[in-house]
């Protein structure tokens, strides 16, 4: 069963790195921000699955702390948007 879980994380790890191309090449800031949230999601995923695996419960509060970690993230880049949004509701490309 060990196996299954460090399968599925591999293959998260996987899907991870194809996101990190979106991250890069953008065309957006806000793709850019969605496949960070991203990160942050798997990241959980992975975590928690290798916790299952290896049978570490410390890697729980781990998770905890990247999901915590993740949400502030994206909270904090909604308000900058918000703040440089002009007053007209203009979204800034990069």
């Amino acid at each position: 069963m060990n196996d299954l879980y460090l399968g599925v994380a591999l293959f998260l790890l996987m899907n991870l790195c194809a996101g990190l191309i979106r991250v890069l090449r953008g065309p957006t800031r806000f793709d850019s921000m969605l496949a960070a949230m991203l990160f942050g999601t798997k990241g959980v995923a992975v975590v928690l699955l290798l916790s299952v695996a290896f049978h570490k419960p410390a890697f729980l509060d781990m998770a905890l702390i990247f999901a915590l970690l993740a949400s502030v993230a994206t909270v904090a880049f909604t308000r900058s948007v918000r703040n440089s949004t002009p007053k007209g509701g203009g979204i800034h490309e990069r």
